[in-house]
């Protein structure tokens, strides 16, 4: 080991404190770096491969009913690949040991195993034996969650009979990776899930032999997928089509990749956050460290090292601090990557989602903290090889010293002499304070942010499934009912109040801008469904005219006062015209509603309904479950308590972790600002420090006098933080804004007082090891020390 390397093993060994408290700030930007980019490595690998592996498809329709002979004229269309027609039905599904309805989504799959778009994996079991048709494949989630196995049984109201499916596979679908019910917040695989049967029992069982009602296409390479759409609709319209639409709509994949591009953008700000504070500490420290040793560099350059071997001997200083963070960090960020992969598995769905960590990722880490590091410290290297040796020999010049804004104004009087001690310091190191202001922010801006989530979503719950949905049950129909059906409804056990809605499909058009949406029909003066204003006041829909989401009046273009074109996609397909009335804030979906009898008006039909929201006394539920179970109209039943339990469940679960971990980094933060800050300071102003304790001052007051800088540092940089915290959600709920939900920019005092509190202990924390060294300062040895 040559004498630069012995020295900086020296250096290294005295700053040990802030050594650690810097290289665990780099750790903790490397671990999120790391966690975060590996996880999108390994789903977006997973997604691909899975993808092209099982043919997901590119295009989806849903229709009412087409012959089986129209199959060759689809495929005739410029571009079309591939075709796969199913059979696709909704159906209330009987599950042992579950005593409410679930929904079973029944797909048809060809009677022999062979090559098909949205292909199925079997985990278990076996495929569908030709001619059993009681023989069935469910999806692995539904399976899981209902600790269902091969051979056992669920029971299913199949063309208006009761049937019991046995199960002999479990299956994946690349269709269903993200496998959630439609107009819901949270996968809910209790009560939801994928069962696959043979076509033809399925096809006869709802008249639809010979024919289907659901299609998928795959695209060549370089086909236009607008215009495959378009001529796809024309195609079915004769038979139902409810509109075409491309894969990035279609819920499973556009939720997956929502996921994976939010991994993207994650990985790249929030490492900068900690790599630029690290970079500012190294600068202090190494600013400091050559200040100090400005005789070192003198007879170092006496002996005959250059300008090179002294800039690299600090440099190497710096890099050893960074490349030992980034190191500890790789390492963690693994081990989190591999438990946020883990978690994944709980929501999305594959054959195999294997963890990995890329060679170049590892490299990138290593590159980007060293980068940071040799930004961050350039001008400090730069001022120990300019020093000349000659220079360098004599103690650096003492610094210009004014009075400050306080003295100035005369105000000083005002303060105890700590105190003028304290703000004249802190005004002198303006650049100096304003940085660590900064730090301190990002730390409680970091807290704010990881608060967020929880608050945004609990505020969705709270007005979607309170305020907005207040009923107990939704009932879907298969079909739409005549008026005699309302009657019906309270007639079933518990019912205490029924709001029935009608729901049409529609594509909805403003000049240029279409939209694959429908109408929902509601009671005017409803109270288990309402639309609330920005005030959250009940809005009474009109006699005509259509109250549109503010999203989806965005995304047309269309305001208040302009008209709408419904190009209704059920019965006869009429087009219609309607005034928009009305635009209303709602978090999930994009609706656009009417009043019930005027939707049926616009129809020309009947008092016809498609659903019901229902209000049920709870000493009746397990009764009313058991007669929805076997009612051949009823297509699925939505439980409002189990789409909150299911929420709650995700808060304790994954919110929790993303918080904790959020807590540890903020508080390295924290803890490294203070600390790195505060020792700096021990060690510039240690001599003045012990003169002012010689001439009379207690310990008390020395203590005061360095730590109350870091305090008001603290309690400035608190409410900054807290304002950035805001800012950054603003930014995310904004980015945020998809077809599915938005995150509403809601954030809770709780938050706030959480993230004072985190930082407050933490600052204690630092300040409390500063005090102790202050305590062991040898006043001797110190006021003996050359300036």
């Amino acid at each position: 080991m040559n004498a630069l390397d012995q020295k900086l093993f020296r250096d290294l060994v005295r700053l040990k404190g802030q050594v650690i408290a810097i290289a665990l700030i780099v750790a903790c930007g490397i671990a999120c770096l790391v966690t975060m980019m590996s996880a999108y490595d390994s789903l977006q690998l997973s997604q691909q491969t899975y993808y092209d592996r099982y043919r997901f498809a590119d295009v989806f329709v849903q229709l009412k009913r087409a012959p089986d002979s129209l199959t060759a004229r689809i495929a005739e269309i410029p571009g079309v690949q591939q075709v796969q027609t199913r059979v696709v039905v909704n159906v209330n599904s009987d599950v042992p040991g579950l005593s409410e309805p679930a929904t079973g989504r029944l797909i048809s799959i060809p009677e022999r195993q062979q090559p098909m778009l949205n292909d199925l994996f079997i985990r278990r079991g076996s495929y569908i034996e030709p001619g059993r048709r009681d023989q069935v494949l469910v999806s692995e989630a539904f399976a899981t969650a209902n600790d269902l196995e091969i051979g056992d049984e669920i029971g299913a109201v199949i063309n208006e009979r009761w049937q019991q499916l046995r199960i002999v596979g479990i299956a994946l679908s690349p269709e269903y990776i993200y496998e959630i019910n439609a107009g819901e917040l949270f996968p809910d695989s209790q009560r939801f899930g994928i069962v696959w049967m043979n076509r033809e029992a399925l096809a006869t069982a709802f008249d639809l032999k010979g024919a289907f009602n659901d299609v998928a296409l795959s695209l060549m390479p370089g086909a236009s997928e607008d215009e495959v759409i378009f001529r796809l609709d024309q195609l079915l319209e004769p038979y139902g089509g409810l509109g075409a639409y491309g894969r990035d709509t279609q819920v499973s994949h556009q939720l997956l990749d929502s996921e994976i591009q939010g991994l993207a953008a994650a990985a790249v700000a929030v490492p900068l956050i900690f790599l630029g504070i690290a970079a500012f500490l190294l600068n202090l420290v190494l600013a400091r460290l050559v200040s100090t040793q400005r005789e070192q560099i003198a007879v170092l350059k006496a002996f005959g090292y250059d300008n090179l071997a002294v800039g690299f001997h600090y440099l190497k200083l710096v890099l050893v601090i960074t490349l030992g963070g980034a190191a500890v960090g790789t390492a963690l960020g693994i081990w989190l990557g591999s438990l946020i992969t883990q978690v994944y598995t709980q929501y999305f769905q594959f054959p195999v989602l294997q963890y990995r960590v890329e060679p170049t990722l590892l490299l990138t880490a290593i590159g980007v903290s060293g980068a940071a590091a040799v930004l961050g410290t350039i001008t400090a290297v730069r001022q120990a090889v300019s020093l000349p040796p000659a220079e360098a020999m004599r103690p650096e010049p003492p610094a210009t010293f004014r009075a400050t804004l306080l003295e100035r104004l005369g105000l000083q009087r005002l303060l105890s002499p700590v105190g003028q001690i304290i703000l004249r310091n802190l005004e002198r190191r303006i650049v100096q304070t304003g940085l660590a202001v900064l730090g301190i922010s990002a730390a409680v801006a970091i807290l704010v942010i990881g608060r967020y989530f929880e608050d945004a979503t609990q505020y969705i719950v709270e007005l979607q499934f309170r305020q907005i949905q207040r009923e107990d049950v939704t009932l879907v129909f298969n079909q739409p009912l005549s008026s005699s059906a309302r009657y019906d409804l309270t007639q079933l056990p518990g019912v205490l109040r029924s709001e029935p809605y009608r729901s049409v499909p529609a594509r909805l058009r403003f000049q240029h801008r279409t939209y694959l949406s429908g109408i929902t029909g509601l009671e005017p003066q409803g109270e288990l469904r309402r639309i609330l204003d920005e005030n959250l006041q009940p809005v009474m829909l009109p006699e005509s005219g259509v109250v549109l989401t503010a999203s989806l009046a965005d995304k047309i273009g269309i305001t208040v006062g302009d008209r709408l074109t419904l190009e209704i996609l059920e019965g006869e397909r009429p087009t219609r015209q309607v005034p928009v009335v009305g635009v209303v804030e709602e978090l999930i979906g994009q609706g656009a509603y009417m009043d019930i009898a005027a939707l049926n008006a616009l129809m020309r039909e009947g008092q016809t309904i498609s659903g019901a929201y229902l209000a049920v006394d709870s000493n009746y539920l397990d009764q009313l479950y058991d007669q929805l179970k076997e009612t051949p109209a009823v297509a699925s039943v939505a439980l409002r308590d189990r789409l909150i339990a299911k929420f709650n469940e995700q808060i304790t679960g994954s919110f929790a972790v993303m918080t904790s971990v959020l807590v540890v980094f903020a508080a390295v933060i924290a803890f490294g600002v203070v600390y790195n800050i505060a020792r700096i300071a021990l060690s510039e102003r240690s001599r003045e420090l012990a003169t002012l304790q010689i001439i009379g001052f207690t310990q008390g007051e020395i203590a005061v006098i360095l730590l109350g800088e870091q305090a008001i540092v603290t309690a400035l940089a608190i409410p900054l933080g807290c304002a950035m915290g805001y800012g950054l959600a603003a930014l995310i709920s904004a980015a945020y804004d998809s077809e599915i939900f938005r995150l509403p920019l809601v954030v809770s005092p709780s938050s706030y007082v959480y993230a004072f509190v985190v930082i407050t202990l933490t600052a204690i924390g630092s300040g409390w090891l500063i005090r102790r060294q202050l305590n062991q300062l040898d006043l001797i040895a110190v006021l003996k020390t050359r300036e």
